[in-house]
């Protein structure tokens, strides 16, 4: 009544497969499927670069005391 039965996508299958060949088909899904795994990749890098935006940097006299330290210790050592 309007459905689409299993004999017609199979009918369908068919006529892709004639018309494009089985190669094309193939090339078609592994460039399909690299595009999807390009796409999650880049997904989860922009998750990952948002979880560390997160975090605040030193402020800048932590920064200015931790190398002073650091310069300190080189001296002593050297």
């Amino acid at each position: 009544m309007g459905g689409i039965s299993i004999w017609q996508l199979l009918i369908i299958a068919v006529i892709v497969v004639l018309l494009f060949g089985t190669k094309k088909l193939r090339g078609i899904g592994s460039d399909l499927g690299g595009a999807i795994k390009g796409f999650k990749k880049a997904m989860n890098e922009e998750e990952s670069e948002k979880k560390d935006a997160d975090f605040e940097p030193k402020s800048l006299e932590q920064q200015n005391k931790q190398a002073a330290t650091e310069s300190k210790k080189d001296k002593e050592q050297a």
